[in-house]
């Protein structure tokens, strides 16, 4: 079956079309220009690129968060008007487990990163070991010294490398750079992408585990900005 991921939770965007797992095509780009711009000519050509129509498609696959509240719904709206006519299944993959993914070629430890901005960050950890994922936390939203001291005991008490990575990762890097055996990831698969979307998708299409558009929902682990103001600004009128 063919499967068409997105990701698009952050600055950047990107578009993967699979079949069986193996990417047949993808685009990637890292320009500052809305998703509700970039997105659709980049399923368009991806497609295109990938000798496949839309009604060819069997599957859809998206980063439903943590993420840019925003870029979350783009993404999730996309696929709901791509998946609507056919009823396609819809497998809704965790935009740090999807980041892990890029790295299971390495016996390594990840530290998926992303800017939650007032000095947090969306963080989760995984070990990765023979191809294998485990995760070391779930999800979750912290302040960026509560990570430091993570990262800075798992570099202490292990010998694997760890892995700083996501569009947080140049933001939290500095932090940690000194520690034992911690790096930056390589360019190339620093940031989240649709091709680890499509990798952490593939077993929950062969599993079943997806659901239909109409339930497709965003997953965020605090609330949008003008909703934390407006609650604030009730309690101090309390």
């Amino acid at each position: 079956m063919k499967v068409l991921s997105i990701e698009c939770s952050a600055t950047p965007c990107s578009v993967a079309l699979s079949e069986n797992g193996k990417i047949i095509s993808g685009a990637f780009t890292l320009e500052r220009l809305t998703h509700s711009q970039t997105l659709m000519p980049m399923v368009e050509d991806v497609l295109k690129r990938g000798n496949t129509e839309i009604g060819q498609v069997g599957g859809f696959a998206i980063a439903a968060g943590p993420g840019s509240f925003t870029g979350v719904r783009i993404g999730i709206s996309a696929v709901k008007g791509l998946a609507a006519a056919k009823k396609n299944p819809c497998a809704a993959v965790s935009t740090l487990y999807a980041m892990a993914h890029l790295h299971l070629n390495k016996d390594c430890v990840v530290c998926a990163v992303m800017d939650a901005r007032c000095n947090q960050v969306y963080n989760a950890n995984f070990d990765i070991s023979g191809g294998k994922i485990t995760r070391l936390c779930e999800d979750r939203a912290l302040l960026l010294e509560e990570l430091k001291k993570e990262i800075e005991n798992i570099s202490q008490n292990g010998d694997k490398c760890v892995i700083i990575m996501g569009d947080g990762a140049e933001l939290f890097f500095p932090l940690v750079k000194d520690l034992k055996n911690v790096q930056l990831a390589e360019e190339g698969s620093r940031y989240q992408s649709a091709d680890g979307v499509s990798l952490a998708a593939h077993s929950l299409f062969e599993k079943g585990e997806t659901v239909s558009p109409e339930k497709l929902l965003p997953v965020y682990l605090r609330l949008p900005q003008a909703e934390r103001e407006l609650k604030l600004q009730r309690s101090k009128k309390q």
